[in-house]
């Protein structure tokens, strides 16, 4: 009994090295500008933060702060935009929000406009039980701001951390919130254009036409916001 017992306690000891070699790393804030393993890149670095830039600003602008890998602000700032353009991605980042708190995360932005929301889908950043936009499933945590809603019960209390997932390819594009996909929509389909239309968005031509732009972080609005872990990696265009 004795000889089958370490026997089998040596087994379940090499199982378990086998499955801790071959598991993925958890992903962890990068200390080097550079492309992560798996293709991944990190867009925050432990106290810098050289993928970003202000709209108008070079590097970060006044209110904005990193520091042990957090990016944030406390009160109304310039919006932030990435340094490189991105066609088809997958974008990864955690946000938390004061309460009452607006924000939006942008992408495939440009400079054709006066501000990059005029171009550019947003990813709805907010405290939805303090807000009158959070009444309103167009314009909750995590919607398609304005265009394509997202459903009740799934971002957290303001305060806490959220996991978000922004999925672009192509014209196929979702959102993701703490695990749960909560949007969906393809840009340029027929029920994309009568939305747009029907939104304040209808007044620029160019909206959510761009096949590859920016990255921007909403800073014009007042209130804490934070993110962290944030990084992002490319797909080969769809043929």
């Amino acid at each position: 009994m004795v000889c089958q017992s370490a026997r089998a306690h040596g087994i379940a000891m090499f199982v378990g090295l086998c499955a801790a070699l071959l598991a993925p790393a958890p992903y962890a804030a990068g200390r080097a500008h550079g492309h992560a393993p798996g293709g991944w890149r990190p867009l925050l670095l432990d106290d810098s933060a050289p993928a970003w830039r202000g709209w108008t600003s070079e590097g970060l602008p006044a209110g904005w702060r990193i520091e042990h890998g957090v990016l944030s602000k406390q009160g109304e700032g310039e919006d932030l935009i990435s340094t490189e353009e991105y066609a088809d991605f997958e974008f990864e980042f955690e946000w938390r929000i004061g309460r009452g708190g607006n924000s939006g995360v942008f992408y495939r932005g440009t400079r054709q406009y006066d501000h990059i929301y005029w171009s550019a889908p947003e990813y709805q950043l907010l405290d939805d039980a303090n807000t009158s936009d959070g009444a309103n499933r167009l314009t909750s945590a995590a919607a398609d701001y304005a265009l394509y809603g997202a459903p009740a019960g799934v971002v957290k209390p303001f305060g806490e951390w959220n996991r978000a997932r922004i999925i672009v390819r192509g014209a196929d594009v979702e959102h993701w919130l703490n695990g749960r996909r909560v949007v969906h929509y393809e840009l340029g389909s027929a029920d994309w254009r009568a939305r747009v239309a029907g939104s304040k968005f209808g007044q620029f031509p160019a909206y959510g036409k761009a096949p590859r732009g920016l990255l921007g972080l909403q800073g014009d609005h007042q209130g804490e916001l934070a993110f962290r872990h944030m990084r992002i990696r490319s797909f080969a265009p769809r043929n």
